[in-house]
């Protein structure tokens, strides 16, 4: 960070607050300013924006400290992050890290001497389909080779600006492999909203309910009810929130319909606004998205101009919307929309409440707020267009319509897939072209492990539910491989707000790096156990509650691979290696002996 940014801080702190209106619920969006700038969050900039803001330093500060995104000290210029999936190491991703590594000499986390690099892990960055896959200063890199990693160091090492790096080096392609309603056809701006204006908000409300649409992020609350409970209840003001955080690892649904499809998405929040009466909407855009930032704006724009957003939509001088976008900062766990909603709020994104309140009644700024995801918005557009009865034709009887799966892992055809709900874990499977599949991980780490035995299982809420993620694994890969990925991953996603997920999810790591090294025992796996019970009945919030769902399957589903690691018969493990210990001081005084018989 060089003196003259710091000696012009204060100016530039007061522009940005400015920007915004001095509003503190925009601290988010502010903080992300300073650091593009400073490539940091100072304390000089945590001090400015707390006086000009009327907040303490401490607040501040833990807000920049909350979301893993944020850094006090400064970053190299060229700062990457390797996603580190499980399905992107299964794909070379800890060789390819460690080769770029060795080749820039320089360590983990750690801004190289000159300032020139950084490089570190973050966690699935939604490029699981094509993968291995890193970000560079917020840009996704995919299909990652040694060819292309030797490219980039040279590109490094020359201070090559990223805007004239190879343009295809930054293509993410959409890989959707198989349409339906949603994808199937193509969408004209503003279509939904002319049939609303003829049918008018109420009929558009009953056709919403009659469809059977419900929430696609894995609650599975009826929209149309969500919907009309929002538009019930008193308030100075209504929103509209997006939630694009889509942090599950193996989850990519939503930055393809935010890449291909934003139209159809934006046309299902302002449907929505006129039903509920909001002025104002939200797209909560996970960071690691932050490079559609500008594609959605302009897509917003457009809309603006064509008089879908705005005031007087499609003429009506009751009805004005519009959308902003706000962008998360790397916190998993402002994925629940509790905590979603204190993020947009400029806090930590903490699920502190509880019981939680309920959205549609006190949601943004304690206000009646819609919270859906991006899938939802999208087809509650469709069933407009296509019909009611034709949209509760499709799936099951307590599932309607289609539901997007992203497909990743030991497949020929990884990508995203469109089915009617009810469809088979084996059908999917059979669509992709895996083979030899020893296990499915459904929506995530956070969901259920399938095995063999369970492929016709069908994905539906009446029987397997899903949030879209879809990570294969076949019978060359080693299911506590995973194990261990998932726990790394909700020990660093926790929030640290209760003492069960906090510390549980550090035991859990703890046990679980110890029966992967081969010292484990029967009594670690009974820990395991009853950890897992303790953080389900005890956490604060569904992170906690869900964040031992894979050691529960694993340890009854696949127990082999757990058990073939115990070292020790008794329910106890010496606290370390006697006999390694013991071959180590061998080797030294062998070593001893050899200098002083040279001697």
């Amino acid at each position: 960070m060089s003196t003259s940014n710091l000696t012009t801080l204060p100016s530039f702190i007061q522009d940005v607050v400015q920007a915004y209106q001095g509003r503190p619920s925009y601290l988010l969006q502010m903080l992300w300013r300073v650091q593009e700038r400073l490539t940091c969050i100072p304390a000089a900039a945590i001090d400015s924006l707390a006086k000009q803001l009327n907040l303490s330093h401490a607040q501040v500060e833990g807000v920049a400290r909350f979301y893993s995104f944020f850094h006090e000290t400064p970053r190299g210029q060229y700062d990457i992050l390797w996603s580190d999936n499980i399905i992107e190491h299964h794909q070379g991703k800890s060789e390819l890290m460690t080769t770029m590594m060795q080749k820039l000499g320089v360590q983990l986390g750690k801004p190289r001497a000159d300032g020139r690099v950084t490089i570190d892990n973050t966690a699935c960055i939604g490029m699981s389909d094509q993968g291995s896959a890193l970000l560079v200063n917020g840009f996704p890199i995919t299909r990652l080779s040694k060819t292309k990693v030797n490219k980039i160091v040279e590109l490094i090492e020359a201070q090559v600006p990223l805007a004239d790096w190879p343009t295809d080096f930054f293509q993410v392609r959409n890989n959707i492999q198989r349409k339906h309603l949603l994808l199937g056809e193509d969408f004209e701006s503003g279509a939904a909203l002319k049939v609303m204006q003829v049918k008018g908000a109420e009929a558009t409300l009953a056709d919403i309910d009659k469809s059977g649409l419900r929430g696609c992020g894995g609650a599975g609350f009826k929209t149309g009810l969500k919907w009309k409970l929002c538009r019930d209840a008193p308030g100075k003001e209504h929103y509209v929130i997006c939630n694009a955080d889509e942090g599950e690892p193996g989850t990519f649904k939503d930055r393809v319909l935010l890449q291909a499809y934003p139209d159809v998405v934006f046309e299902g929040m302002t449907l929505c606004a006129k039903i509920i009466g909001a002025r104002k909407g939200f797209v909560y855009l996970r960071g690691e998205y932050r490079y559609l930032l500008s594609a959605l704006e302009t897509t917003l724009q457009k809309r603006r101009s064509q008089g879908l957003l705005g005031d007087h939509i499609l003429g009506d001088p009751n009805f004005s919307f519009d959308i902003e976008i706000h962008l998360g900062a790397g916190a998993y766990i402002c994925g629940a929309e509790m905590a979603l909603i204190e993020s947009l709020e400029g806090k930590r994104g903490t699920a502190w409440k509880r019981p939680p309140p309920f959205p549609v009644t006190q949601g943004y700024l304690n206000q009646p707020t819609v919270v859906n995801n991006v899938e939802t918005f999208a087809l509650a557009a469709k069933v407009l267009l296509q019909g009611a009865e034709q949209f509760a034709q499709l799936g099951t009887a307590q599932s309607k319509g289609t539901k997007l799966i992203s497909v990743s892992g030991d497949c020929d055809r990884p990508g995203i897939y469109e089915f009617p709900f009810g469809v088979t874990v084996r059908e999917v499977l059979l669509a992709c072209g895996a083979n030899q599949t020893q296990a499915v991980q459904n929506a995530g780490p956070a969901g259920r492990c399938v095995s063999e035995a369970e492929f016709d299982r069908r994905l539906c809420f009446e029987d397997l539910n899903t949030t879209g993620s879809f990570m294969i694994f076949d019978r060359t890969r080693d299911m506590l491989d995973v194990v261990q990925n998932f726990a790394r991953f909700f020990v660093h996603e926790s929030c640290g707000f209760c003492t069960p997920c906090r510390v549980g999810t550090s035991i859990i790591e703890n046990l679980v790096e110890k029966i992967h090294h081969g010292n484990g025992t029967q009594g670690d796996l009974k820990d395991l156990s009853h950890i897992s019970y303790v953080m389900k009945a005890t956490s604060n919030c569904g992170l906690g509650m869900t964040a031992t769902n894979h050691i529960e399957d694993t340890l009854q589903k696949f127990p082999q691979t757990y058990e073939k690691r115990l070292k020790w018969s008794l329910g106890l493990s010496p606290s370390f290696d006697l006999e390694g210990s013991l071959e180590e001081a061998r080797k030294l005084a062998a070593m001893s002996n050899q200098v002083a018989e040279a001697a």
